[in-house]
């Protein structure tokens, strides 16, 4: 059958040295989901969460699932919401770590007699060895047929502040105290903790996918990093699934008011993976998120006003240097 759209993600990650578990609930649950059985999600989720009396839920870029029963719409819609006449899950990453599992895949949909690979990723908690409490589905909007580039930050922020970087470990705490921490980008800094060889992309648009020219070609993106970052956008992980090898993050914005006058951006969701190699140093960075699409977005379209958006997570400035942390702590 032609591939009428193809994905990087499998191509550049899936491999013997990825292996994959496949009687792990969260694979169990997304395989189900593209087969369409939803039979089999009723044995993955009770109607509420393990603790806290909150229900149990699917959060995807296009909304939101509460409880069981709408649990199974999500499954049942799946398929039409891509405008497909069958789904296979391609599976690639799989981190289990901290009580979550992230899974990475692609979804090959059938349409109209040919092949479109959609790559995702999943986080899901945990509730046990074998059920779900919740299952947070990324992937880009340009996929999904009318979806528009927002989506609403799923975690609200205790502190509007960036994400501590000793949270972090090894090539990835490295990366993000050179990349958001320093007083501006540290460039050598990154392309020190990165290898030449690392494979960059996975969840964009297959035009924009590239595979990684070396150092040099990693150096002219960071210097275009290094024009608004700190100064227009922060990083706030919400949750980190780490086993070692793989780091996942999923993060909202913080947005100044630089970011939104000189940029035009806005707080959203997004998830990043960092896959570090057998030397210490990163050897696959996959960002998925909506970034440089902001003025695509018709707010009719979305639920809430733009006003409204832009005060979610908005701080007037940030603080010199690290905020909290004093800029040699991080060296």
């Amino acid at each position: 059958m032609k591939i009428r759209k193809r994905s990087s993600l499998v191509r550049f990650y899936a491999g013997p040295e990825h292996p994959i578990d496949e009687r792990s609930p969260e694979y169990r649950f997304m395989k189900a989901v593209c087969e369409g059985k939803t039979g089999q999600i009723k044995t993955l989720f009770s109607d509420k969460k393990l603790f806290g009396d909150k229900k149990s839920a699917v959060d995807t870029p296009y909304g939101r699932y509460e409880g069981l029963d709408e649990i199974c719409r999500f499954a049942v819609e799946f398929q039409g919401r891509f405008r497909a006449d069958s789904a296979m899950m391609v599976p690639a990453v799989q981190t289990k770590a901290n009580g979550r599992a992230a899974l990475e895949f692609d979804v090959n949909f059938v349409i109209d007699g040919e092949i479109e690979q959609v790559p995702m990723i999943l986080v899901a908690d945990l509730a046990g060895c074998d059920r779900l409490d919740e299952v947070r589905l990324y992937c880009h909007h340009t996929y999904v047929p009318g979806l528009q580039a927002y989506r609403r930050p799923i975690f609200k922020s205790a502190y509007l502040e960036m994400g501590d970087p000793d949270l972090l470990t090894g090539a990835v705490r490295e990366y993000y105290a050179s990349l958001h921490h320093t007083p501006k980008v540290d460039v050598e800094r990154i392309l020190k903790c990165i290898s030449p060889e690392c494979k960059l992309g996975g969840y964009a648009p297959s035009e924009g996918e590239r595979d990684n020219g070396g150092h040099e070609d990693l150096r002219a993106f960071y210097e275009n990093a290094a024009t608004y970052i700190p100064r227009c956008v922060a990083m706030r992980y919400e949750t980190i699934t780490d086993n070692g090898r793989t780091c996942v993050l999923e993060w909202v914005h913080v947005i100044s008011d630089s970011g939104q006058k000189d940029m035009n951006r806005i707080a959203i969701s997004g998830i990043a993976a960092y896959e570090r190699g057998d030397d210490g140093l990163l050897c696959g960075i996959r960002i998925c998120d909506y970034a440089g699409y902001e003025k695509t977005i018709d707010w009719e379209q979305v639920g809430i006003t733009k006003a409204e958006a832009q005060q979610i997570n908005y701080v007037e400035r940030f603080p010199s240097g690290c905020g909290r942390k004093d800029q040699e702590e991080l060296r």
